[in-house]
């Protein structure tokens, strides 16, 4: 959205900024400014023979705008509602009445439509609450994906999973489908025998006998970050307040690759934002078919299970989803034209955690690995490709999960580092945003706040006018196309990208010699050192071809590194047959479709 500023310190109802309650969400259709919204209930019953949800909603709403006589939510065409009605007290002590209201669904866009209910007069009392049911069933809208067993990763009984990022669950249950508004919610679900179902909820229990799950959120979270999973899982806990959620086959093999370490990460990173405040951070790997690497919902991270053969990405992954934790979960963008304050902040709160527990050099490798994603993302949209505003503002109809890129992540780390840059000293920072995690907790914000409250907690850069500085104005870091104005120093990882790109000068000869390259020892290096060699090289394919033998470079590569690469994880396989494909190889063309019958069949 704009930056909006706002006048001295007043307020609209609800006590809300005049910013915030001007602010639009274009991916909205609700009327979320009109309402606080208390807390909601869902009872659901999952049915996997027919893939169908049913149920009820019930929430709990409080006007705070006069005159307000409909509540518009937003839905989508897979959500079919049967009935809509609301209790209101009897007259002189007489039993409450449950009225039924009309309703209407309107189109919105092709990501969603709009629930609108009419509201009697005898409901709506100026700050008083009142509760709407809405009974409905859901089938296999954008958020909900169920799963036959042969795509499971034991392949043994069927699985559903839900994914709200960014504007799916309006899919899943009638909701203000926006970052901007925060409730509590609780859920009762009921299910087959020997289906377990968790979701992201700090409190659950389960009823044996009637096959029934209670949960409990009792922190605010908007609508995208309610989560359920269901399926033959088990657990095993990895610390004490941390356990893993997996299919049988799978378990093991997810336990050993965390060990501990999570409970040493959550600690990391308490140390330098504050308390965890969602009590448990339980972790579930999905098969691969979920649609994204991981997601950040509270108390229970989702996870592809795929990426469990490299170490290293799993630890940055399990790491960046820890961050939002503070950033992203506890502190939310309010709008998702800025979804830099959650990502672009997870991201350098997940490398200040993989400084302090494992150095700058492996820091500065994994950094040097994404921002070379972006210049590579930078060269494919060309400079002035709006998307690559940290502001990227885009019109009605437009999904916002369409505009979730690298830009969010990277552009906005570098930004926050410029920010920390200009205080000095890195623990100063860090103190920065505990303060700013502590002022803003369970709240959504936008841009102007966080730069507000940076230059009230560092007064010396506002006297020095440092969002002014020309050629580093912070509104050209957000309303500016094109890649990050500055990006931090990262020499502390030469050790490590040194060796990448000597490498990769090599190759890059027209005749590379071989008693040379035979002196790098791929086996030895990390993951993100070999995914940097081979993006690298396929930034530069084709490669140099021979007078002789076109494909001499390409015979060489493969004779040293074919056979190793076939033994690693597939983050490392892909960009090497990229590579061949790339260079026409077809010697290794029969490795392509090996690798494709694999991960793209079992994933569909």
């Amino acid at each position: 959205p704009r930056m909006l500023t706002v006048p001295g310190n007043k307020s609209c109802e609800g006590g809300r900024s005049l910013a915030h309650c001007r602010l639009v969400d274009v991916a909205s259709a609700s009327n979320f400014h009109s309402f606080k919204l208390r807390h909601f209930h869902l009872d659901l019953h999952l049915n996997f023979a027919v893939k169908r949800i049913t149920g009820w909603q019930v929430l709990e709403l409080t006007p705070v705008q006069p005159g307000v006589q409909s509540l518009i939510l937003d839905t989508h065409p897979s959500l079919l509602v049967h009935s809509v009605d609301c209790k209101v007290p009897g007259a002189s002590g007489a039993p409450d009445v449950v009225l039924s209201l009309t309703y209407r669904i309107e189109p919105f866009t092709d990501y969603g439509s709009s629930l609108n209910i009419s509201l009697p007069a005898a409901v709506i009392r100026p700050h008083r609450a009142f509760r709407v049911t809405i009974r409905y069933t859901t089938t296999d809208g954008p958020a909900i994906w169920w799963l036959d067993a042969e795509l499971t990763c034991g392949q043994t009984r069927p699985l559903v999973f839900t994914q709200g990022h960014s504007v799916c669950n309006r899919s899943f249950f009638p909701c203000f489908d926006t970052p901007a508004v925060k409730s509590t919610y609780s859920a009762t679900v009921r299910v087959p025998e020997g289906v377990t179902v968790l979701m992201s909820a700090s409190r659950s229990a389960y009823s044996k006998q009637d096959r029934v799950f209670q949960f409990s959120m009792e922190y605010p979270v908007p609508a995208y970050l309610v989560a359920l999973v269901a399926g033959d899982l088990q657990h095993a806990d990895i610390g004490p307040r941390s356990r893993v959620w997996a299919e049988p086959c799978i378990l093991t093999c997810a336990v050993s690759k965390l060990g501990g370490n999570v409970e040493r990460w959550l600690n990391v990173a308490e140390g330098l934002f504050g308390p965890y405040v969602w009590g448990r951070y339980d972790i579930v790997f999905l098969p691969p078919s979920f649609p994204i690497v991981a997601m950040e919902n509270p108390c229970l991270t989702f996870i592809i299970s795929s990426i469990l053969e490299s170490q290293e990405f799993l630890l940055i992954d399990v790491i960046h989803e820890i961050a939002h934790g503070w950033f992203g979960n506890a502190v939310t963008n309010a709008t998702w034209e800025e979804m830099w304050l959650s990502e672009g902040l997870a991201t350098y709160a997940q490398r200040r955690i993989t400084t302090e527990a494992y150095g700058d050099a492996f820091t500065c490798l994994e950094t040097v690995f994404r921002l070379d994603a972006l210049h590579r993302q930078m060269r494919l949209l060309g400079d002035n490709n709006p998307v690559s505003k940290l502001q990227a503002k885009f019109e009605p109809g437009v999904n916002p999960s369409s505009l979730m890129n690298l830009f969010t992540y990277e552009k906005g780390f570098c930004f926050v580092s410029y920010l920390s840059q200009l205080c000095g000293d890195i623990e100063r920072f860090d103190s920065f945003l505990r303060a700013y995690i502590e002022k803003f907790r369970f709240s959504s914000v936008i841009a102007q706040d966080l730069l507000d409250f940076f230059l009230g907690f560092f007064p010396e850069l506002k006297e020095s006018c440092v969002a002014q500085r020309e050629g580093l104005e912070f509104e050209r870091w957000l309303n500016g196309c094109g890649p990050p104005l500055c990006e931090p120093d990262l020499s502390a990882g030469k050790a490590l990208t040194g060796p990448v790109q000597h490498l990769c000068d090599l190759w890059g000869m027209d005749a590379p010699e071989p008693q040379v390259i035979s002196t790098f020892d791929l086996s030895s290096w990390s993951t993100f050192q070999t995914v940097l060699f081979l993006d690298r090289l396929l930034d530069r394919s084709p490669l140099p071809q021979g007078i002789k033998n076109p494909f001499q470079v390409m015979s060489l590569l493969s004779s040293c590194y074919s056979a190793l690469l076939d033994d690693m994880n597939a983050e490392v396989q892909i960009r090497w047959l990229q590579i061949v494909v790339r260079n026409s190889f077809y010697p290794d063309l029969p490795r392509v479709r090996s690798f494709l019958h694999k991960h793209v069949s079992f994933a569909n």
